[in-house]
């Protein structure tokens, strides 16, 4: 790291779990973001401003002005802009020392294999099963970390898939797949703004946690959040024998 980077990052640095060979592993570091909206928005500003030295982020939708009461990577003036390019501008503006890689269409399941492959950490910050399901069986097959999040109304949940861990249970042993594709979204359900920033900036943490290997994440774990009673509930998770994609 330059003088310029120990300055920018000297609070992490401080942490004796960090210091300077975990922000080293952060600058070294490649992230894929699947989704720029709201648990998107936080997550990419946070490991943006850590010093995560790539980003990639994946979204094919456009910035419309509903969006702007949660997704807080982008601003009026982003109306009608790709989501992934105007969380590109953000990040720029506050640390122009990250890489930023946008893909702006959707992707194939090739092509999503290929941006897995050179990833270190899969943020899933997607709103449909299938994307979801889809996340899983790739990064399972790659052995790649993903950090799951999800949030509408006033409810949200985050848990982290370690496919480094062959005890990790995953995506397909918590929902498994019953072929159609129920979600709820915001547009049809609604959310509580500060929701989405909530679980977002705990998958950013999940995710700087699995880079640097510190501490302990949610792997084997699922956290509920009820942000309309403020209560916080953990529910512990395990492979399923009978799982499709994981084999239990």
């Amino acid at each position: 790291m330059n003088d310029n980077q120990l300055l920018r990052y000297s609070r992490h640095i401080l942490l004796p779990q960090v210091e300077y060979a975990g922000q080293e592993k952060l600058t070294t570091s490649h992230a894929l973001i699947v989704g720029a909206g709201g648990l998107g928005s936080p997550v990419a500003l946070y490991l943006a401003a850590s010093g995560v030295g790539t980003l990639t982020i994946c979204d094919f939708d456009e910035v419309d002005l509903t969006n702007l009461q949660r997704q807080i990577i982008h601003t009026t003036q982003s109306v009608g802009m790709n989501k992934a390019m105007s969380a590109q501008q953000t990040i720029d503006a506050i640390n122009p020392e990250i890489k930023v890689k946008t893909i702006e269409k959707k992707s194939t399941h090739a092509e999503m294999e290929t941006l897995i492959s050179v990833a270190d950490v899969v943020i899933d910050c997607s709103d449909n099963f299938a994307a979801r399901y889809a996340l899983n069986r790739l990064c399972f097959k790659q052995k790649k970390p993903l950090v799951s999040g999800a949030a509408v109304r006033f409810e949200g949940q985050i848990t982290v898939f370690d496919f480094r861990n062959e005890a990790s249970p995953c995506y397909q042993c918590l929902f498994p797949d019953a072929g159609d594709d129920q979600a709820l979204r915001c547009a049809d359900s609604g959310v509580f703004s500060p929701l989405v920033g909530m679980i977002g900036t705990a998958q950013a943490a999940e995710a700087l946690k699995c880079l640097m290997g510190i501490g302990e994440t949610l792997q084997g774990r699922l956290m509920l959040l009820d942000a309309l009673t403020a209560e916080w509930r953990t529910i512990k998770l395990s492979l399923d024998p009978a799982c499709k994609v994981c084999g239990g």
